[in-house]
């Protein structure tokens, strides 16, 4: 109410025109403003508004909470201005504006601002008025922007791939394959995703994580839109299309953690990867709760085809929006830069790899051996659960794909629950040694736990109920081994991301494909067997070597 007496927004129109406007419009303290006033030089050239710089909180409390400064300010926008009131005797207000651009001075004149304690005389000082009248959507964070764009892009990834775990029970049918062919196609994905994580993190560090990224979306696309021609072409082309595919997506991980770890503060980093690996998990969801619906309705190619095609519409946005690093984007406010790097000079891209010091550390193979541990089990739960469901609860395939959407939806959700523990718990003194060893302990012993458990439960649902807790527990996972990449290497995040998870790939390839050749001898029982097992293992060996503290630079 109170600045909407300085200039009105319905008399901007006239004060623009002719320089007088507010007409018996209502001030400060209910003070009327008469009809003339002169402002010299408020306004930029094209009338385009300045934005005043911090405003002093005696001001705030005159002015209210619904505050507007004609088209200088908008409601809610008023948190950095300083506008000071000195009184005066005369029955006038001056107010002074001093802008970023000019060194002098310029006073504007707004007559009779009487008070209750006389009139007031307005400065103010510092700045523009720029970007307090943008929208919202324009002051939105940029590197929140960068956050959800890599979200996306996680969202399409294990839509692309969790497809195929639906597909493979009528393609099998078709194609009259085995469990042990079908293992083979299904760790046929890993072959190429295995090539490209050393090098996706290689050209991350060196030539920027956008070009990296956008290249992997774009590959794998195409690479799912071609899968029902391979198959129809016999199953070696199908194995090569799926290693292909497995390329693309090789490097998306390695150049997402090489982006956030320019574009994100610590004290952000847990729930930033969070949100975006929990993109994984919902990317499951979608994935595997609409493929028995396309594949009922109009085939298993359709799967394909339909969500391939989607990485076109990502990889536009991400050209408009998206940069490597903070000094790359020529949209970046001062403030928010001084919020990323805290202070500190942005670093040179890598143009040496330092593989031996990397090696040398003890906290690089912790990361390396928790991360094997941890994918056994967990990429045996994303490609052979609908499976799973299918043998063994006796689901149909629309029950099964719907089933397994609550565990990875579990995921999602607890995977940012855990986001924000993390950071919390950094903000409030814990060291970031002790919060990540915490997170990845749930993340180990919660899974090993609940898959002890499916031998032992008789009905579907509590199987669900045991699979959902399990992988919840196992979220917890992006604030604890998944974090900490940035945490000991910030400048080789690409690189040391590269190497765990080329460990974890490894795991994917020979926990998917031995998984099929121990159902042929075995039982589901062995298979869960194995994977506590290295849970156990990966528990140990994160707890006494893993550290939350920079050691390389």
């Amino acid at each position: 109410m109170a600045m909407g007496g300085l200039i009105s927004n319905r008399n901007l129109a006239s004060f623009i025109a002719s320089g007088n406007c507010f007409h018996n419009q209502r001030g400060i303290h209910g003070a009327e403003i008469s009809n003339r006033a002169m402002f010299r030089n408020a306004l930029c050239r094209n009338h385009q508004p300045r934005k005043l710089v911090s405003l002093q909180p005696s001001l705030l409390h005159d002015l209210g909470h619904s505050t507007s400064f004609g088209c200088f300010l908008q409601p809610g926008n008023l948190e950095h201005h300083s506008i000071r009131f000195k009184n005066s005797n005369k029955n006038t207000s001056r107010a002074y504006y001093k802008s970023s651009e000019e060194s002098d001075i310029t006073e504007e004149v707004v007559d009779s601002l009487p008070s209750a304690d006389g009139s007031a005389e307005a400065i103010l000082v510092q700045g523009n008025l720029q970007n307090a009248a943008s929208p919202w959507w324009k002051q939105f964070p940029r590197r929140w922007v960068i956050v959800l764009l890599c979200f996306a892009s996680f969202l399409l990834c294990n839509m692309d791939r969790v497809n195929m775990s639906i597909a493979i029970l009528p393609m099998s049918q078709q194609y009259n394959w085995n469990s042990a062919t079908v293992g083979l196609i299904q760790s046929s994905f890993f072959w190429g995703y295995l090539l490209t994580q050393i090098l996706g993190g290689i050209w991350a560090d060196k030539f920027g994580g956008k070009v990296v990224l956008g290249f992997g979306v774009v590959w794998w696309s195409i690479a799912t839109v071609m899968t029902p021609i391979a198959a129809k072409l016999g199953l070696p082309f199908l194995l090569v299309v799926r290693a292909f595919m497995g390329i693309g997506e090789g490097v998306a991980m390695p150049a997402m953690n090489n982006m956030l770890s320019k574009w994100i503060p610590v004290s952000e980093r847990s729930r930033s990867l969070a949100l975006v690996y929990s993109g994984m998990y919902l990317g499951s969801v979608t994935g595997l709760g609409f493929s028995p619906m396309l594949i009922h309705k109009f085939g298993w190619p359709s799967v394909f085809y339909s969500f391939g095609s989607l990485g076109s519409i990502w990889f536009l946005l991400w050209l408009k929006y998206a940069y490597s690093s903070p000094k790359d984007d020529p949209g970046l406010s001062e403030e928010e830069k001084k919020i990323i790097l805290g202070g500190s000079k942005p670093r040179e891209p890598v143009t040496v790899i330092p593989w031996k010091l990397i090696l040398s550390k003890p906290p690089v193979w912790a990361l390396i051996i928790s991360h094997f541990c941890h994918n056994w089990g967990t990429f045996i739960l994303l490609t052979w659960m609908p499976t799973y469901y299918n043998q063994v609860l006796k689901f149909n395939l629309t029950e099964s794909g719907l089933l397994c959407v609550l565990p990875w939806f579990t995921m999602a959700v607890l995977a940012n629950v855990g986001g924000w523990i993390a950071d919390t718990l950094v903000s409030r003194g814990l060291s970031i040694t002790s919060v990540r060893k915490i997170m990845q302990s749930i993340g180990f012993l919660g899974p090993a736990f609940f898959l002890t458990q499916l031998s032992r439960v008789k009905t579907p649902a509590m199987a669900v109920l045991c699979m959902a807790c399990s992988q919840g527990a196992d979220a917890f996972s992006q604030s604890g081994l998944y974090s900490n990449h940035q945490d000991i290497g910030p400048r080789y995040a690409g690189v040391l991301l590269g190497l765990s998870n080329t460990a974890g790939v490894l795991a994917g390839v020979f926990g998917t494909a031995a998984t099929g050749y121990i159902l042929q001898r075995g039982s589901w029982d062995d298979v869960f067997k194995v994977a506590v097992g290295l849970y156990l293992i990966g528990t140990l060996v994160w707890n006494l070597f893993a550290t939350g503290e920079k050691v390389l630079d």
